[in-house]
């Protein structure tokens, strides 16, 4: 390597941001930061219901208490950053900074992707398969998907960022998004990225879009015995929130898929920042209200979570 490229790669990145017109980085920065309050407050009242409830000691709470503080970790990871640079004048972040960031977005954005199938799986069991309920998603098997989720994640970011960690960045050193991502990354990169991008193509897809044709299999044969219910009151509820659960679900896969499996040469930096702030912000904030605020199982908790605290703070 010569001493111009040397020099390039000790340079820091710039991150661009969702824009560089002044007169629209405080509306996106006051947007942007009640999206991130929201989903940060949702989320961490899910997990502390849950912890705070013996009642919601199920399979199905205990997948989405790790689903939730997932979200919660997987906006903290770009969002504060994003947040900041719109608002400071300097946007430069180290390689060893950007590569930290990355690994814990592909890790954490996985974990949501496999939690995403598992909690799928366990809504097809209760209801095609209630009897055996208590066997199929025991304790056993619960920690097992969850644990499964948060090892697949880490070992994926991992050898992705490893692969990065050996790429040569003797170009420019702007970054046209908010946060280090892929393919701004590898569109940057002099070195041959070829090998990357197979690996996203196959590995990177075995950990997305075989847990998005899961969870649409599970949803399929949930609609098949939704219909077949007695109860036209029960189809109604059913289809209704099945129907919530798709969209976000479909929101956030589409977009994903969108971003990631295509050529880094047909990327588009403008439709890809869109894209990825409706799965890194939107979807995060939306998870909590679509799987858990609208359960009354839940309501009752965080109303008892508030009473037990004002009753503490009285005592005290």
């Amino acid at each position: 390597m010569d001493a111009a490229n040397e020099s390039s790669e000790g340079s820091p990145f710039i991150l661009l941001g969702l824009t560089t017109n002044p007169s629209q980085q405080r509306p996106l920065f006051m947007l942007f930061l009640v999206l991130y309050v929201a989903g940060i407050l949702g989320n961490g009242l899910i997990v502390a219901a849950i912890r705070a409830s013996p009642a919601l000691y199920t399979p199905m709470y205990f997948l989405l208490a790790h689903l939730s503080f997932a979200d919660l970790c997987f906006t903290s990871v770009t969002v504060p950053k994003m947040l900041a640079n719109l608002l400071a004048h300097n946007h430069s972040i180290s390689l060893a900074g950007c590569l930290t960031q990355m690994y814990f977005f592909f890790a954490l954005g996985v974990t949501d992707s496999c939690l995403l199938a598992a909690m799928a799986y366990d809504c097809y069991v209760a209801i095609r398969h209630p009897l055996h309920y208590a066997t199929r998603m025991s304790r056993a098997m619960c920690t097992a998907l969850v644990g499964t989720a948060w090892l697949v994640s880490h070992v994926h970011s991992l050898l992705h960022i490893l692969l990065m960690a050996r790429l040569s960045f003797c170009a420019s050193h702007q970054v046209p998004h908010f946060f280090c991502d892929h393919q701004p990354l590898l569109r940057l990169s002099c070195s041959d990225t070829r090998h990357i991008q197979l690996l996203i193509f196959t590995e990177g897809a075995a950990v997305v879009v075989t847990p998005f044709l899961l969870i649409l299999a599970s949803y399929g044969a949930i609609a098949a015995a939704v219909l077949r219910l007695p109860s036209a009151a029960g189809r109604l509820w059913a289809v209704s929130t099945c129907g919530s659960h798709l969209a976000v679900v479909g929101l956030f896969y589409g977009t994903v898929i969108a971003v990631y499996f295509q050529p880094t040469s047909r990327y588009e930096a403008e439709r890809g920042r869109v894209a990825t702030v409706m799965y890194t912000v939107v979807t995060p904030m939306l998870n909590p209200v679509i799987y858990s605020l609208r359960n009354r199982d839940v309501q009752g908790a965080l109303r008892a979570l508030f009473t037990q605290r004002r009753i503490s703070g009285a005592d005290s």
